[in-house]
């Protein structure tokens, strides 16, 4: 039973959406395991749509997450879907719950139309209500059907200071070579030394706010491999 398996995979979780059957299915092969997540035709947001859970892990000031991401073969862009990343504070800092300094943080990768990529992120000083976007160089293009290798770190700031860090590097499979696609040393996560980085934030889903951000045929997305690492 998939939800079993994710249970046990992941106990203790601050929050779950969207994880179901219908949604997300736990495929092994020998020493390989995938978390597959079938985005539904006609659907945006976790609950509906794909899946979302804050998972705790030791606060701390610095945290590089790693994943292996696929992209179904004829996945559909649309206009862009939220992918998983890291997260801090008591409250969900996402749905346009802006960042304050004290109430928490959240850096978030995003796919957008046409395969393109962005770290999307809630902090101190975010210019709008939703999400900043830090968009990857113009050129790059997520592919379909073979595997990504993405790396995220996030870095606290000294509180009053904007000085916090957030790098993303998107790697190649076969040649192992990472490439920095986003590089922030000006950012304000916190108010407070009270903050830190303290939770895996696995969403992933499409939009946006409307149903014109929902797919309009099958696709899915495979993760493998997800670790955390903190650095200090």
């Amino acid at each position: 039973c998939t939800v079993a398996q994710w249970k046990k995979d992941w106990p203790g979780c601050r929050y779950e959406d969207g994880v179901s059957e219908r949604h997300l299915s736990v495929v092994t092969a020998e020493d390989d395991k995938a978390y597959r997540v079938d985005y539904v035709v006609g659907e945006i947001g976790p609950e509906k749509g794909g899946v979302g859970w804050r998972y705790p892990i030791t606060r701390s000031h610095s945290v590089e997450l790693k994943y292996r991401l696929t992209f179904s073969r004829d996945f559909d862009w649309v206009k862009g879907g939220k992918l998983p990343g890291l997260c801090g504070g008591p409250e969900s800092v996402t749905g346009g719950n802006p960042a304050n300094g004290r109430n928490g943080f959240s850096a978030r990768l995003m796919w957008r139309a046409d395969g393109r990529g962005e770290a999307y992120v809630y902090h101190m000083n975010q210019p709008r209500k939703y999400g900043e976007s830090f968009p990857f160089p113009a050129e790059y293009r997520f592919p379909t059907g073979e595997p990504v290798l993405v790396r995220m770190r996030v870095t606290m700031n000294t509180p009053g200071r904007r000085d916090g860090q957030l790098d993303v590097w998107i790697g190649n499979e076969e040649s192992g070579e990472y490439r920095r696609v986003v590089r922030r040393s000006d950012l304000e996560w916190r108010a407070s030394t009270d903050l830190a980085v303290d939770s895996l934030l696995f969403e992933t889903f499409y939009g946006g706010g409307d149903k014109t951000w929902a797919p309009r045929r099958p696709s899915f997305a495979l993760f493998r491999e997800i670790s955390i690492r903190s650095l200090k």
